[in-house]
């Protein structure tokens, strides 16, 4: 498959990246997740009544979500997958990893994922949870979490590309 060339999970609301990295991740969805296979499971959750009622009067001010995918399923056809359009963001914690891996003055070329592992392999949740950056309890996970970022997208993706803004 050829990857798209603008970031097209920016395009998706926050809500509906979440629902389609849940469908993604559950065990139990039929791979690959299609865009039109979430949209049925969406649909099948409402009621016939607000299904109907909706589709009519639009109670949501703001796009729904049915309307959403429907307009990248109009886009983007039915054989799309949703794992292109979910979002993904570092947690907070890893984040501030993240973070002060960039920050270090003695890098020359900007970290890539397995960059903050090897960062955290050498200490780094220690000693920001020394410098109070992070609570004791957050860097217990971060590891695991870049690990499973490394898996999907590889070593040499980036690590600013996940940075969280809040």
């Amino acid at each position: 498959m050829i990857p798209h060339p603008i970031d097209i999970a920016s395009r998706v609301s926050p809500q509906l990246s979440a629902l389609l990295r849940s469908r993604v991740n559950d065990p139990e969805t039929e791979q690959p997740v299609t865009l039109p296979a979430v949209r049925r499971f969406l649909a099948d959750l409402l009621p016939a009544d607000f299904k109907e009622a909706e589709h009519r009067h639009h109670f949501d001010v703001s796009e729904s979500l049915l309307d959403e995918l429907d307009a990248l399923i109009e886009e983007f056809g039915e054989t799309a997958l949703a794992v292109d359009f979910a979002q993904v963001n570092a947690s907070e914690s890893l984040s501030r990893a993240i973070e002060a891996v960039v920050d270090d003055e003695n890098r020359e070329n900007p970290p890539t994922l397995a960059a903050v592992r090897d960062a955290l392999v050498n200490g780094l949740g220690a000693r920001l949870v020394g410098d109070g950056v992070l609570e004791d309890d957050e860097d217990d996970t971060l590891l695991a979490e870049i690990e499973t970022l490394i898996e999907f997208f590889g070593a040499d993706t980036l690590a600013e590309e996940f940075l969280r803004y809040e």
